[in-house]
């Protein structure tokens, strides 16, 4: 028997084994999985979707409970959720397909795009907005402050548009601090940044990402929602538990602002997305490494999260890593890129480990369920832990 021959034979009979232990592993992880989440999503109860991917093929995907409350329709593969902040990534890769034209650089600043903008635009840069460097003021505050002084003016059902958030910031003289000498996360800056895309590319926020991220990448099911304009189809409606009930909440004053949240997808589609960024679909490795490097102050030192607490931070005083749209801290070793989406009745997360080639999607319509921690304790089923 010749060498090729004996390696061949040697094959056959390892093959089988090699087989049954993926096989062991997946009967052993599918109900593990189907455990952690079963147990937080009842059936007649609004819920979750949940992706699991490994080594770029879809391991467990399954839904849980239901799209709308008193409705038959079940959560599935195909039930679009608003993202909330998961959206900001679609956001960055808008502004980095712009880059990629040469109609946009990153050092570009808002007055070089918006020449009425006030002074305190001139040294807020692309890069800035995107990595939450720019110190730009939080738009929610500012609205609070509009209303202290003129009575209501938003609501869930006249909300707030983008072009209105343009103008709350153009109305201050001073940013929260001086760009790039401290960071803090920031709405109004990926707001502003899905009119960038509009100003720059002649289209509209949801007209740019349609031609250039989700119809070339097949993700037929994915829109920007605007209302009136279009209507999101299979769609789950947000929930808020009350006690040991739930009530819909799936609207709010701020809701219809893009960039930094208003898109619904689902988890077909955004397994489309991660199979784009595992293969550079849209722009080169070299082209992603601005996204996937981790800010740095203008002095050179790793930004903190703010000390103050409040909706949108995350860790008081702790070392925040961030690139373009993206976490990109490592949990328990594993290196990782993700993203949380939370707003009224929706929690999201996006967990890319991307060296152990596993991605964790979970979208879910009610506003009670930690997406985060869900997705962690699936990532340590395969990490055994």
């Amino acid at each position: 028997m010749n060498r090729q021959t004996s390696a061949f034979v040697a094959y056959l009979l390892v093959a089988p084994l090699t087989l049954a232990a993926g096989s062991a592993q997946e009967n052993k992880l599918h109900p593990s999985i189907d455990n952690i989440l079963s147990a937080v999503a009842a059936n007649n109860q609004p819920g979750v979707a949940a992706l699991v991917k490994k080594d770029g093929n879809v391991f467990f995907s399954k839904g849980y409970g239901l799209q709308k409350l008193g409705a038959a329709e079940k959560i599935d593969s195909r039930t679009n959720f608003r993202l909330a902040s998961f959206t900001k990534q679609f956001t960055a890769m808008g502004i980095m397909l712009l880059v990629h034209d040469r109609k946009l650089h990153y050092d570009e600043s808002l007055t070089e795009i918006f020449p009425e903008f006030p002074a305190y635009g001139k040294s807020i840069t692309i890069r800035n907005l995107l990595n939450h460097t720019s110190g730009l003021p939080d738009y929610e505050a500012l609205m609070e402050k509009a209303e202290k002084a003129k009575g209501l003016l938003w609501s869930p059902e006249h909300q707030i548009q983008d072009r209105e958030v343009l103008a709350l910031l153009k109305h201050e003289t001073t940013g929260k601090f001086a760009p790039g000498t401290s960071w803090a996360y920031s709405n109004s800056g990926y707001v502003v940044l899905g009119v960038v895309i509009a100003e720059i590319s002649g289209a509209s926020y949801g007209e740019f990402l349609q031609a250039r991220i989700f119809a070339p990448l097949g993700m037929d099911r994915t829109l920007v929602y605007q209302k009136g304009a279009n209507e999101i189809t299979h769609r789950a409606f947000g929930n808020t538990r009350a006690g040991t009930s739930f009530a819909e909440s799936d609207q709010s004053s701020t809701s219809a602002t893009l960039g930094d949240g208003g898109i619904y997808s689902n988890l077909e589609d955004l397994s489309k997305w991660d199979d784009a960024l595992g293969n550079h679909t849209l722009l080169s490795a070299t082209e992603m490494e601005p996204a996937l490097t981790p800010v740095k102050l203008a002095n050179g030192s790793q930004p903190h999260w703010p000390a103050e607490p409040d909706d949108d931070n995350l860790a008081p005083g702790k070392p925040v890593s961030y690139g373009f749209g993206w976490f990109l801290d490592s949990d328990k070793g594993h290196a990782r890129m993700w993203h949380t989406g939370s707003t009224m009745g929706f929690r999201t997360v996006i967990q890319r480990f991307t060296a152990d080639h596993l991605t964790i999607v979970l979208l879910s319509n009610r506003s009670d369920l930690d997406t985060k921690n869900l997705s962690e304790q699936i990532a340590n089923l395969f990490f055994g832990k």
